[in-house]
């Protein structure tokens, strides 16, 4: 079994429908209101836990109404939450997510999000030496993200960085990442390079290797053995939501990297298009026995 440790962000998402988005000052009558679990971390964690790996978690939760709701919804997709601190004195974090014609709009507040500290990054080392590989989003403290760069590398262990949201990063950090995978904007930000630049030259610039998503597109990769970028294309579904497609490829290119960067590739857009088939971030995200036969579906050929 795949064995991941997820160094992330947990939110609770709190997800309004509507026809369209408003505009500055306007009031909307939206379709439908819901709570999700989500959280970049989170999501990433519940995507590679459905489709079999072992996974845990380190992160932050504040003691509060959503922390439990979160922490029991963690604990339900067998997730080892023992990295995962409870903290008195803040709220959990949240998301406000408007989803209309198949696109979303999110302001997240990061609350306990950003007390993940390099501590507790660091009383993980066990956990994480044992890990197949290490998947870290931009959601909680630079200084986490930071340690857990250096305690892969130190460890040997692969490390996936997701630097979303955008921010510029220091240049040195970007050697330290097996992987990077961004969207086209995020990679541009990442570099601190102009993002009308061809996302192509972007990922040639890197010093690491990046697997670049571009939605229905697919996805382009590189890395050492494929220096020059290569594409997977996408897979035509019906889109509902895409809350969560980029955290459900992110997991899937994690649980199946050890095929190949080729086939993880694959099998993450694949996976990335079955979730945006369903409404909410973890809840649209498939498992081993749905994306097996979605890839045996010969109309995919």
């Amino acid at each position: 079994m795949t064995r991941i440790v997820v160094v992330g962000s947990i939110n609770m998402d709190l997800v309004t429908l509507a026809p369209r988005f408003p505009g500055p000052g306007e009031t909307l009558l939206g379709h439908r209101f819901l709570t999700a679990h989500g959280g970049k971390g989170a999501n990433q964690a519940v995507a590679a836990a459905r489709l079999g790996a072992a996974v845990a978690m380190v992160g932050a939760l504040g003691r509060d109404a959503f922390g439990d709701q979160l922490h029991q919804g963690l604990a339900k997709e067998g997730i080892d939450l023992a990295h995962v601190a409870r903290l008195d004195d803040v709220g959990s974090g949240s998301a406000s997510i408007t989803v209309a014609e198949g696109e979303n709009q999110i302001i997240v507040v990061p609350a306990a999000n950003a007390r993940v500290t390099p501590a507790q990054v660091g009383a993980a080392r066990e956990t994480i030496a044992h890990a197949d590989a290490v998947l870290v989003q931009l959601e909680i403290p630079l200084d986490a993200v930071e340690a857990a760069l250096h305690l892969g590398r130190r460890l040997g262990v692969p490390v996936i960085l997701n630097p979303a949201p955008a921010q510029q990063l220091p240049r040195e950090w970007l050697p330290l990442a097996s992987y990077l995978i961004p969207n086209q904007h995020e990679l541009a930000t990442a570099l601190g390079e102009d993002a009308q630049t061809d996302f192509r030259e972007l990922m040639r610039r890197a010093p690491c290797p990046v697997v670049l998503t571009r939605g229905g597109d697919g996805a382009w990769y590189r890395d050492d053995a494929h220096p020059e970028p290569r594409h997977q294309p996408g897979f035509a579904v019906e889109v509902m939501d895409t809350t969560g497609a980029g955290d459900t490829f992110n997991g899937a290119l994690a649980v199946f990297l050890g095929e190949g960067l080729p086939q993880a590739v694959g099998k993450a857009c694949a996976a990335a298009a079955l979730s945006v088939t369903r409404l909410g971030a973890q809840a649209g995200m498939p498992r081993q026995t749905e994306l097996d036969a979605f890839l045996a579906d010969p109309s995919r050929a």
